[in-house]
């Protein structure tokens, strides 16, 4: 061999290897994007939630005033699930978050205040839109830290994988007890 050939053989061999270290600097990158996109809409999903609890507290303080004994039981079983879904933790918040659910189904909207049944509206969309991007920034982190190569060469460091955060969105009346 030359000393042209070896030249080109070493250049090549660099090369290479800048390119298979770029792209995997890439992937590296990306995941870590992905997963502080990931962190950051479970934020905002929590914030969504903490907001729907705060509108079903307020819910259940009406409720509670009313002198129906049904509906100040009702309100003590709202106060419970909120209290629930306030301190659960986040594994097991899908859980008190459909109990939550379950229980604003059992109660009539119509019993509620106009301005109460518009901020549990809003609430509620929140919750469906913070959810929906919560699950898409998973659904994206996991699709490329399922890639064999990102696997194999552990691109992903030691983050934790995340999972998809499946609730209930809306109850009617007669769903009461059967979260889909």
């Amino acid at each position: 061999m030359t000393d042209s050939t070896v030249i080109v053989i070493v250049v090549a061999v660099v090369v290479v290897a800048l390119i298979v270290g770029g792209w995997l600097y890439g992937r590296a990158n990306r995941l870590d994007r992905l997963n502080v996109r990931v962190d950051l809409a479970r934020q905002s999903l929590e914030s969504a939630l903490d907001r729907r609890t705060v509108v079903v507290r307020a819910i259940a303080a009406w409720m509670a005033t009313n002198g129906d004994p049904q509906a100040r039981a009702a309100a003590r079983e709202l106060l419970t699930c909120a209290d629930a879904a306030e301190h659960a933790p986040w594994e097991a918040r899908e859980d008190v978050e459909n109990a939550l659910s379950a229980a604003l189904a059992r109660v009539e909207a119509d019993s509620r205040p106009a301005a109460l049944v518009g901020e549990l509206a809003d609430a509620e969309t929140r919750v469906m839109m913070a959810r929906r991007f919560y699950n898409d920034a998973v659904r994206d982190t996991l699709a490329l830290a399922d890639r064999f190569l990102v696997r194999a060469l552990r691109l992903g460091g030691r983050s934790t994988r995340p999972h998809y955060f499946e609730i209930v969105e809306r109850m009617t009346p007669g769903q009461g007890d059967a979260p889909e």
